[in-house]
């Protein structure tokens, strides 16, 4: 199976501080892949450089077989509308019901005008998301959860190929986090979606992931099945999974 990220080398520092230290990793067509690390690793920075959203000091970054820093302002456009970023907060648009929050990226990314369309597509997602009675409410009005699958609804209109999950369980409490789990296995299962997935919840690591990566200092140190790091005999790798 191909694969559709392909991240060789990549570095990257802040104010001296070298965050990722030639770090390397593939992601094949379909997969749920979960990076696992402790607060201040470079998962989150990881996933800014493969969405283009930092540049790296030095690797490069394959997305769908195109290298996403040598693109142009237009060509990155195009590569984007592919791409569903999922962030930590939502970054919903609060003065926008979460109907003009999905028709927005609808006219603006994928420049849709037919009013018949964009209703459909956006019921669609809200009822993949069980949203449907939320159409017309303000973000103000959404529950935490709520926001967090709103955000996703978002993410998921543009029928993105691939999904960048940034901590989407940070926040929540535990039966709200594990309903957000099962539903990234859903959007995998419906829309055939590759994900990347940053997370320190053990839960949704076990729940979500096809293949794990675990980091530590800036680079990956262990990659498998949950399973398997579960009972790895390294204790730096088992320690994550002592929860």
């Amino acid at each position: 199976m191909e694969n559709v990220i392909e991240v060789r080398g990549l570095t990257k520092s802040f104010n001296g501080k070298e965050v990722l230290k030639g770090i390397d990793l593939s992601v094949k067509r379909g997969e749920n892949v979960v990076v696992l690390g402790r607060s201040g690793e470079g998962k989150s920075v990881t996933i800014q450089c493969i969405a283009a959203l930092l540049t790296p000091d030095s690797g490069t970054v394959k997305v769908l077989g195109q290298d996403i820093h040598s693109l142009g302002e237009e060509a990155l456009k195009d590569l984007r509308k592919k791409m569903g970023f999922l962030f930590q907060q939502a970054a919903l648009y609060d003065s926008m019901s979460v109907r003009e929050n999905l028709s927005f990226p609808l006219k603006a990314v994928l420049k849709i005008k037919d009013p018949a369309e964009i209703k459909m597509r956006s019921e669609e997602v809200l009822e993949a998301v069980g949203l449907q009675d939320a159409i017309d409410k303000m973000p103000s009005e959404l529950s935490g959860g709520q926001r967090k699958r709103m955000g996703l609804a978002r993410t998921l209109v543009v029928n993105p190929e691939i999904i960048l999950y940034d901590e989407p369980t940070t926040g929540l409490d535990t039966i709200t986090s594990q309903e957000i789990s099962h539903l990234i296995m859903d959007v995998q299962k419906r829309y055939k979606a590759t994900a990347i997935i940053i997370t320190h919840d053990m839960h949704c690591a076990k729940v979500t992931a096809d293949r794990i990566l675990i980091m530590n200092d800036g680079k990956y140190i262990a990659e498998d099945s949950y399973e398997a790091l579960e009972n790895s005999p390294d204790k730096l790798i088992n320690s994550f999974f002592k929860f």
